[in-house]
């Protein structure tokens, strides 16, 4: 399945499953006297402008290339990364500030006492928007999408922020109603924390960073095992978007026949590209060895 039905079919979940949580916990926030359950309510909602942001973002760089965009558009999915990493921090941020101001005032003295439904209902949340987290996330890591897994944590925000909310909820009905504030402060940390990691991710495959150490040893590997190859001179990877660019100098005998040379170099273009899925393209330069100069 290719990364653009993969990213419709988990965003359509995503979608279904945060409108349905939406009305129920509006419904028990608003008839359990739960203050946390409606705002918990809202945020849910939030998470559906999020993933359209990322349906969004993925069209736009499956996009074949153009003229004015010869290399693709998948740097797009990167911008829609960054565009949610922010959208989590400012959610964290917002947690933090109402918390705060709960804290400050003293308004946590005098909320009403939560019902059963809001219990039950902070539960459900918690354990479906964490599922949610980990189904969106394996689908993250396999299409190596920085704004699928941004989408991923925004579930996981939504669940962590329901932890607050069951535990203010606990807190008020035993008495202990500054326990919801004090613990979504705790969980905003988490929040931003993933947020900067996310936009950490996006920004280094807008910036043409390189792949990590064991997959370019890897590549080293298959290139030195393609016959005819004397040695490898020099390999530069890229990454781009979900995709990876490679750039390879390899040296070969020098009194080979032209076409013999061109086919080591399609060899071993082709070893790297067959091996690893995510290259997009790999650009192979032959010099003669050392031992023919």
């Amino acid at each position: 399945m290719d990364s653009n039905r993969i990213v419709t079919r988990v965003s359509t979940v995503s979608i279904i499953v945060n409108i349905l949580l939406s009305a129920v916990k509006l419904f028990a926030g608003i008839f359990a006297h739960s203050a946390a359950m409606v705002s918990d309510a809202v945020h849910s909602a939030s998470d559906v402008f999020s993933t359209v942001i990322v349906i969004i973002g993925f069209r736009i760089s499956n996009k074949a290339p153009d003229k004015e965009h010869p290399y693709g558009h998948e740097r797009f999915e990167c911008a829609a990364g960054i565009v949610l990493s922010v959208i989590l921090f400012i959610t964290g941020l917002g947690i933090a500030k109402s918390s705060l101001d709960s804290i400050l005032s003293g308004e946590y003295h005098t909320a009403l006492i939560p019902g059963t439904a809001a219990l039950i209902t902070a539960v459900i949340s918690i354990v479906s928007k964490e599922a949610l987290y980990r189904y969106t996330m394996i689908y993250a890591k396999k299409i190596a999408s920085s704004a699928l897994k941004a989408d991923a944590w925004h579930h996981r925000s939504d669940a962590l922020s329901s932890v607050g909310a069951l535990i203010g909820i606990i807190g008020t009905r035993s008495g202990i109603a500054i326990c919801e504030p004090a613990a979504c402060l705790v969980i905003c940390l988490f929040i931003v924390k993933a947020s900067y990691d996310i936009f950490k991710e996006a920004l280094d495959k807008m910036v043409d960073k390189a792949c990590d150490d064991d997959l370019q040893q890897e590549m080293r590997n298959i290139i030195l095992e393609q016959k005819g190859v004397k040695d490898l001179i020099e390999l530069k990877t890229r990454m781009f978007a979900a995709k990876i660019y490679v750039d390879v100098v390899i040296s070969a005998d020098g009194d080979l026949p032209l076409t013999q040379a061109h086919e080591i170099a399609e060899n071993v273009h082709d070893s790297i590209e067959k091996t690893f899925p995510r290259v997009k393209h790999c650009m192979v330069h032959v010099d003669p060895s050392e031992e023919e100069k």
